[in-house]
């Protein structure tokens, strides 16, 4: 299985999270936030599809990729959790420097709160990336789900009911 842009974020959020997603246990179907975030990015800027390109790259979807001027453009609900999407972002510049396209930055849009964030790859992501997918492997490898994590964002998480079903 090829680790994709989710991989990349549930590692920078929740290590449970990753290894049930990579384990087929998913429950973004049925998470009411998951659903608005999809009509927000739907919706928001609805003439994209026809200026930018939609592309696939080693298992990971970009919707919106601007290929005259090398930006991705990726839109989030909420900026609460930042700095796995920036994660995201990255990974999408890393991928796509992998097949020789060079020179790309994203853009991390977060239309609720109207504001945009710039996203580089340094060189130390460049070096920090393959990390990341070692850490990816080493959990979905494991025969044990990581513990819940407990932080405040569970409550908002597609998995709430599964990890804390059992909590008093």
């Amino acid at each position: 299985m090829p680790i994709t842009a989710t991989h990349i974020t549930y590692l920078h959020t929740c290590h449970r999270k990753l290894w049930l997603f990579s384990h087929h246990i998913q429950m973004e179907h049925s998470s009411d936030l998951v659903h608005q975030g999809k009509l927000i990015g739907e919706n928001t800027y609805t003439q994209r599809p026809e200026k930018y390109t939609e592309i696939e790259i080693a298992g990971s979807k970009i919707d919106f990729y601007d290929a005259k001027n090398k930006i991705i453009h990726e839109i989030k609900k909420s900026d609460k959790l930042e700095h796995a999407h920036i994660a995201q972002v990255k990974y999408y510049i890393w991928l796509l420097e992998q097949e020789g396209i060079h020179g790309v930055r994203g853009i991390l849009e977060y239309p609720k709160l109207k504001t945009k964030q710039e996203v580089i790859l340094s060189d130390e992501d460049r070096t920090v990336i393959p990390a990341w997918l070692d850490q990816i492997t080493q959990i979905i490898q494991s025969d044990i789900c990581t513990p819940v994590i407990k932080k405040p964002f569970c409550k908002t998480c597609s998995y709430f009911e599964f990890c804390y079903s059992g909590e008093d």
